[in-house]
């Protein structure tokens, strides 16, 4: 079959308004192609073997698995990052939270990225910045190996280790970061197929309210940060003010919650004043 021919065939096989768009994502990651081959080759024949790869693919993709997970590979703030089932896809929503690090950062400054899953925070932090001292840490040893290899994929410098939050970090940090799991452990039944199937629970499930994670970092963190040093989420749309709460019960200073392009909450911010409430 010709690349367009095949294209045709996944399009049409797959359901849903982003039908075209996961046909081509799946054929290109296959033919190693970009968006322009399809119009500029059309008539290119594809292997047979590839036709077969490609038809798994679909196959894949129709029980509900994410088309990330399917091609290994997920984009974020302009990077091209490796993904599997054991680690939470990078989703836009975290692009916001790498924005408002960005505007925060300075030369010199050290981060330390908690539950860095893939470490897609941190990737995109280190890409846009100069000469900063990163870590990341996470639990499970899969996304340890993961973020490694991002990093590396980019010659980005950081320290990943294991750790339980806190449990075997050491020393200060001028900003702290976190995407922790956040959804409320009886909503994720009730989420999509394609989440609740295939994306590590691990990596969702914030307890009863959603807001475990928060409570032992906001309680912990003041331990690791330099004064004036930031504390920094991102939270579930409907979060922000039941986070602001947990920091300001607990002397953070210069509190803010930043919405999303969707007008929803979607970081919070903090400031560690010296405080210690």
């Amino acid at each position: 079959m010709t690349y367009k021919e095949l294209f045709e065939k996944g399009k049409n096989m797959l359901p849903g308004e982003e039908a075209s768009i996961e046909a081509a994502i799946l054929l290109e990651s296959i033919l190693d192609t970009n968006r322009n081959d399809l119009f500029l080759n059309p008539d290119r024949e594809v292997s047979l073997e590839d036709e077969k790869i490609f038809l798994s693919y679909l196959e894949r993709r129709l029980t509900g698995e994410p088309v990330q997970y399917i091609t290994g590979i997920a984009p974020f703030y302009g990077l091209e990052l490796y993904t599997d089932k054991e680690v939470l896809i990078p989703r836009f929503d975290t692009e916001v939270l790498v924005e408002e690090i960005l505007k925060v950062i300075k030369p010199d400054n050290s981060i330390l990225d908690l539950c860095t899953g893939s470490g897609c925070i941190l990737a995109g932090v280190l890409s846009n910045s100069n000469n900063v001292k990163a870590t990341g840490i996470d639990i499970s040893d899969r996304a340890l190996n993961l973020a490694k290899r991002n990093l590396e994929k980019y010659n980005l410098k950081a320290e990943i280790f294991k750790s339980d939050l806190f449990e075997n970090v050491e020393g200060k940090y001028d900003i702290i970061v976190s995407n922790p799991p956040y959804i409320e452990s009886e909503v994720i039944e009730g989420l999509e197929k394609q989440v609740k199937e295939f994306e590590p629970r691990l990596a969702l499930d914030g307890g009863e309210d959603g807001l475990i994670f928060y409570r032992i970092i906001v309680d912990e963190a003041k331990r690791f940060l330099n004064i004036n040093g930031k504390l920094m989420f991102e939270i579930g749309y409907n979060q922000g003010e039941a986070v602001k709460r947990l920091l300001l019960d607990k002397g953070y200073d210069q509190v803010k919650i930043i919405k999303d392009l969707c007008g929803n909450d979607r970081v919070v911010t903090a400031c560690h004043g010296g405080n210690n409430v």
